[in-house]
């Protein structure tokens, strides 16, 4: 009997072995959540396994905003005369799985190896909350941390940076462009996209991407699970050319505003090419940008770091990144 998640015939040479042996062992049995009727209890499956180990903090505390907590990691030691630089990050899951626990050990090294407080947001999640409500609360945390973070939670407002990956690095790309819209913009100093949604009309059946025919049957994120999270989010079809949805088609002169760029994306990815598409046109306005394809990696790699020395690479670099854009490094 085949496994509910075998690797396409197809995929398998392509796939970095290391993956290989580790699907094989503890993804390949397990049923894909977007082949079951939707139960909110899915949500308590493990979204991807082999994360490294939470590292040690100064401090983890959550907040509450409006409509959702956000957990705050401090770095150890004593802050810069000016405040810590900060770094607000938002998880993936397709706005439909994740929460706040998802992604912690990701946001302690970033804490750690850059030197800065991140703050990661529970936002609300489709279906029960499509869009905009992860826009609106992602956005949220920005401003909360703007305003309140010097006081609150000893951060210099001057440095800040944002990212995200996958629906998370949506997410981001959004927000960076809302920061630039206020009557008085919060400057960012950085915006990473890893692994980003940037276009929400993209089909396995076009041509403009080319990835999601090459990679249509890779594992864990193939069409038919990205069509999932796409379908729960955005119901409403008119809403996928929004910008704040599907930020490839923000204009010209907005996009031209987004802060300097760093783009991950991973070789067997079906959102592989709309990443680079988006930081062809990132650049075509001037913004700075630069961009890393990680060989032979699917796209949930980041969250896998514990397990596969591709993870720990991209883990690695995006740390090294933010440091350098923060001056910690």
């Amino acid at each position: 009997m085949t496994a509910p998640q075998a690797i396409d015939p197809t995929i398998l040479p392509r796939l970095d072995p290391e993956y290989v042996a580790f699907h094989n062992e503890y993804v390949a049995h397990e049923v894909p959540p977007h082949t079951l009727p939707w139960d909110p209890a899915i949500r308590k499956r493990t979204t991807v396994p082999g994360s490294a180990e939470l590292l040690q903090v100064g401090s983890i505390q959550d907040y509450e905003l409006s409509h959702c907590k956000v957990r705050v990691f401090t770095p150890e030691g004593v802050p810069p005369p000016d405040g810590w630089p900060a770094y607000i990050w938002y998880h993936g899951g397709g706005w439909t799985l994740g929460n706040i626990d998802t992604e912690n050990a990701f946001c302690s090294r970033l804490c750690k190896g850059a030197k800065c407080v991140v703050a990661s947001p529970d936002y609300r999640l489709a279906p029960e909350d499509p869009y905009p409500a992860a826009v609106e609360d992602s956005f949220e945390t920005l401003q909360w941390v703007f305003e309140k973070g010097k006081s609150l939670l000893g951060v210099d407002p001057t440095r800040l940076a944002i990212g995200g990956s996958s629906a998370g690095g949506n997410l981001a790309a959004i927000i960076s462009m809302q920061a630039a819209e206020l009557n008085s913009p919060i400057p960012l100093k950085l915006a990473q996209l890893i692994v980003p949604v940037t276009d929400n009309t993209a089909l396995h059946t076009e041509d403009r991407y080319p990835s999601w025919k090459e990679n249509a049957n890779t594992v864990w994120l193939n069409t038919g699970r990205m069509l999932w999270f796409r379908n729960f989010y955005i119901p409403n079809e008119a809403d996928r050319t929004k910008w704040d949805n599907s930020p490839i088609f923000a204009p010209d002169e907005l996009l031209a505003k987004s802060p300097k760029t760093w783009i991950a994306v991973m070789e067997l990815d079906i959102l592989r090419d709309e990443g680079l598409a988006y930081g062809k046109r990132l650049k075509k306005v001037g913004v700075p940008v630069s961009h890393k394809v990680y060989a032979k990696a699917p796209h949930q790699i980041l969250a896998m770091d514990g397990v596969l020395g591709v993870g720990r690479e991209l883990v690695s670099d995006a740390v090294a990144n933010l440091a350098e854009a923060f001056g910690t490094a």
